[in-house]
């Protein structure tokens, strides 16, 4: 059993404009391939609980933290991962079918989506018994993503930052350039 505990319910949730605010992590890991040159990217996601595919780590913000704090500990609630900041990869609008309520009614919903270094996969995490974490390459992550916008969250907002990164341009702690 974890010793940490998952928020639950919505009462401290942030909403904006009609949509839930939800924050989450592209968790990645880099990690030297045989060819000792290049490095093999890695990314961190979890089985969904409603159906097939996989997801990001991610989950409503709440009024008593940051963005960064929300995403930070969904990654540790749902995924068991305890890492860094490296980049903010954008804001992905979805419509949500199983979370409309009376401040959101339409289900829509915003994700800040972050990049996060992992250096700590915990053994104990608070929803373990029911998530599933697997480290996919890119394109395989990509072709098993259960949505549209975490897909276009991977191919464009995550690989472009990764891209300018890996040539040496490219923001760390959330830099946009």
């Amino acid at each position: 059993m974890s010793e940490l505990v998952a928020r639950t319910g919505r009462h401290q949730q942030r909403y904006e404009g009609g949509r839930r605010l939800v924050a989450g992590y592209r968790v990645n890991n880099d990690e030297t391939s045989a060819d000792k040159h290049k490095k093999l990217v890695e990314v961190l996601m979890i089985n969904s609980q409603s159906g097939p595919g996989l997801l990001f780590p991610k989950g409503g913000w709440e009024n008593d933290e940051t963005v960064e704090e929300a995403a930070a500990r969904e990654a540790i609630e749902e995924a068991g991962v305890r890492g860094d900041i490296v980049h903010l990869l954008g804001f992905y609008d979805f419509k949500s079918k199983t979370h409309q309520d009376a401040c959101c009614p339409e289900g829509m919903c915003r994700a800040a989506v972050f990049a996060l270094h992992v250096n700590e996969e915990l053994t104990s995490w608070p929803e373990q018994s029911t998530r599933q974490r697997t480290w996919l390459t890119v394109p395989e992550a990509a072709s098993q993503c259960r949505y549209q916008w975490m897909q276009e969250a991977l191919l464009t907002g995550f690989s472009d930052w990764h891209d300018k990164w890996s040539r040496g341009g490219g923001g760390t702690n959330c830099d946009p350039a």
